[in-house]
């Protein structure tokens, strides 16, 4: 007995429903993404994925508008986007493709003020890995000339990659600069535990550890998208900001410590010893962090 042509064609109907939500369910997965333009000029981007690789997030400015690209995505995507303040965009991108163009007339590029702030902003609190490493190079002598020595050689050297970088002359992955970055502080501090001088080599290593980190630092500028015009002003008050920010954790460790402990037989025993050892410890950590990420 043959079936109605109505009843067919509703299970026909039914089966097409089925097959397009489940091609749809598979297609948009779970990979989601939210930008913020904020009015002192950066953006805050969040990913959300199995397996985010934010090394595949693509940002590109004209001056006006954004647009985003994930190339790790291989389904549709949700991607929202929003100037601080405002209601937020909201639109589907397929896989690798570049998203449609978001208007960013609403925020403001950075003055001096904030590229001041960012530099050392990036210091303190956020750039936890630059203050271990800061601290590990006090840690090798409280009197002032082996800490100015290496403070001296670790600035002039991350200036000069920070500008190579911003300007792109240089360009390293990620993915080899911040383990490097890892590794520079663990070394700083086993050396800490080997000797209580400053050996020649230890400036020039430090140096080479500056040019390292002057790449890191310089990611933060180049996620502003800036301008070219700006890029000049940019570098050298956010390189202000960076400097002030390693000298107020300097600081900060010679009173809150060294002011009144570094006269003590047990300075070394107690207090230089145990901190090189954590520190080292955290640098060996983030290392092996870093290379599987």
């Amino acid at each position: 007995m043959e079936e109605p042509v109505g009843l067919t064609n509703f299970r026909a109907l039914i089966l097409a429903l089925l097959v397009a939500a489940t091609a749809s369910a598979h297609e948009i997965g779970t990979t989601r993404v939210h930008i913020v333009f904020h009015k002192s000029g950066t953006y805050t981007l969040t990913l959300f994925a199995k397996r985010p690789r934010l090394d595949a997030c693509e940002m590109r400015f004209d001056g006006t508008n954004a647009t985003f690209r994930y190339k790790a995505a291989y389904a549709t995507y949700a991607l929202t986007m929003e100037n601080e303040g405002l209601p937020p965009v909201h639109q589907w991108v397929e896989g690798d493709a570049v998203s449609q163009p978001f208007a960013i007339t609403d925020n403001r590029q950075p003055t001096t003020s904030n590229y001041l702030l960012l530099g050392f902003t990036h210091i303190i609190p956020h750039g936890f890995d630059h203050i271990l490493f800061v601290l590990g190079l006090f840690l090798l002598s409280t009197r002032l000339k082996p800490v100015l020595a290496q403070v001296t050689a670790f600035t002039i050297a991350h200036s000069i990659t920070l500008g190579l970088t911003i300007y792109g002359v240089v360009s390293i992955s990620p993915r080899i600069v911040e383990p490097m970055i890892a590794l520079s502080i663990a070394y700083v501090a086993i050396e800490n535990l080997m000797t209580t001088q400053l050996k020649p080599w230890r400036v020039a290593i430090v140096f080479g550890f500056g040019l390292l980190h002057g790449m890191g630092f310089a990611g933060v500028l180049k996620e502003l998208g800036l301008p070219r015009s700006q890029f000049l002003t940019a570098l050298i008050t956010f390189n202000v900001g960076v400097e002030a920010g390693q000298l107020a954790v300097i600081g900060t460790a010679f009173l809150l410590v060294a002011c009144w402990a570094r006269m003590r037989p047990w300075y070394r025993s107690r207090i230089v010893v145990p901190a090189s050892l954590l520190i080292a410890a955290t640098g060996l950590f983030w290392t092996m962090q870093r290379v599987i990420a």
